[in-house]
């Protein structure tokens, strides 16, 4: 049974609770108040709680429940209660208002991925969210295909709303935080791992499928200078250098300019086409201006008439759940280019170069004596249909 005293010795002003704890002990704890009224209905609401707790029906809910009652009947303010669904919607849309629009929207789509994983939980006190439910949501993130890197910035989005929750005393401290960080581990893509080269065989037949002679060129272009879709519809002949047996072009997608010597079946192809008014003229001109996406679909037609097809695979991709992509593409050819030389033995620095990794020293102002093994190289790609 509870009761209250005070202070034998007068050492505090404030009533002191005495209650049968869940465990059958007897306790004593100051209720930090000196009207009796106010103290009793704070040592009958602890005793009742420890009640509770001995039958197994005490909550975490609940004991917020108490908690809140004892506030507001001894001191008449309410105790604010957030759920961590209100808490998180409440601070994105204060954030609509201080952030950039790309910014507000990664953090949106961090807070819904978070309230779908916690599920049923998010109707609960944002107090109840524990480091164990942010270990879920990374494991489950990384799981979908998600790269490390982007998991560590969700996680940190993550750690801002319930940073401001902790400075405004609602959370003694932020579970994001307690939470380990994935390791930051580079990915391997498609492109490493998935893609596959076409084989010479492969490349003849696709030549022989295509339907236009512009389709037959790119693909004969690409094969033999591992030049990417994006940069062989677009090219003009300016990029061509025939008495020199060069062809030097600025990769889209990296800024770095190529130049690569010419392999004989690409210069025979080249010289049998008609001369340009310009060398501003695009290569292949029905190829030009078009969105990659859209060539790639019809070069995926052209392998279905060479019957070449790949495999569907999934691909990991940094900020995304990951896409479905294919083992052959356009991207083989480039895949060919460099994998061909390899198996001619030609060293990994020279097929690095031609990848356009490494290409700022490589320009038209190489001395013929520099040019000699990267025209080795280039020989040493069979042409299509041919092995070595």
């Amino acid at each position: 049974m509870s009761s209250l005293r005070k202070d034998a010795k007068g050492r505090s002003p404030f009533w002191i609770a005495c209650y049968t704890a869940a465990d059958g002990r007897r306790l004593q704890k100051s209720t930090k108040q000196t009207d009796r009224k106010k103290a009793l209905e704070i040592c009958l609401t602890l005793e009742r709680a420890e009640e509770m707790a001995r039958r197994g029906t005490l909550t975490e809910n609940r004991a917020r429940q108490l908690i809140g009652e004892i506030l507001e009947r001894t001191t008449g303010d309410v105790m604010p209660r957030h759920t961590a669904e209100g808490w998180l919607r409440d601070w994105l849309k204060n954030k609509a208002v201080s952030t950039a629009q790309s910014t507000h929207g990664s953090y949106r789509k961090t807070v819904e991925a978070f309230l779908a994983s916690i599920g049923g939980r998010a109707r609960l006190n944002i107090t109840a969210i524990v480091p164990a439910d942010i270990s879920r949501f990374r494991d489950e993130q990384l799981g979908t295909g998600k790269s490390p890197s982007t998991v560590c910035g969700m996680i940190r989005e993550l750690r801002v709303p319930f940073n401001v929750a902790r400075r405004q005393g609602i959370l003694t401290s932020n579970p994001a935080e307690a939470v380990d960080m994935p390791t930051l581990t580079k990915s391997k893509g498609a492109s490493k791992s998935s893609r596959k080269p076409f084989t010479p065989e492969q490349v003849a037949a696709l030549m022989e499928a295509a339907t236009s002679a512009d389709w037959r060129g790119a693909i004969l272009f690409s094969y033999c200078t591992g030049a990417r879709l994006a940069d062989v519809g677009n090219l003009t002949w300016d990029a061509i250098n025939l008495p020199g047996k060069l062809v030097t072009y600025t990769a889209k997608k990296t800024g770095t300019e190529v130049t690569i010597p010419l392999h004989p079946a690409l210069e025979s192809h080249l010289l049998e086409m008609p001369a340009p008014d310009t060398g501003k003229a695009f290569i292949f001109p029905t190829l030009a201006g078009h969105d990659v996406s859209r060539l790639s679909g019809k070069f995926a037609r052209i392998m279905a008439r060479a019957g070449v097809r790949g495999e569907a695979v999934h691909e990991p991709k940094e900020g995304s759940k990951g896409r479905k992509t294919w083992t052959l593409s356009f991207h083989s050819l480039r895949h060919a280019f460099v994998s061909e030389m390899a198996n001619a033995g030609v060293s990994q620095e020279i097929r690095q170069q031609f990848a356009g990794h490494a290409s700022a020293e490589m320009n038209a102002k190489y001395t013929h004596h520099e040019l000699a093994p990267l025209r080795a190289a280039i020989a040493k790609i069979p042409g299509p249909g041919k092995h070595h």
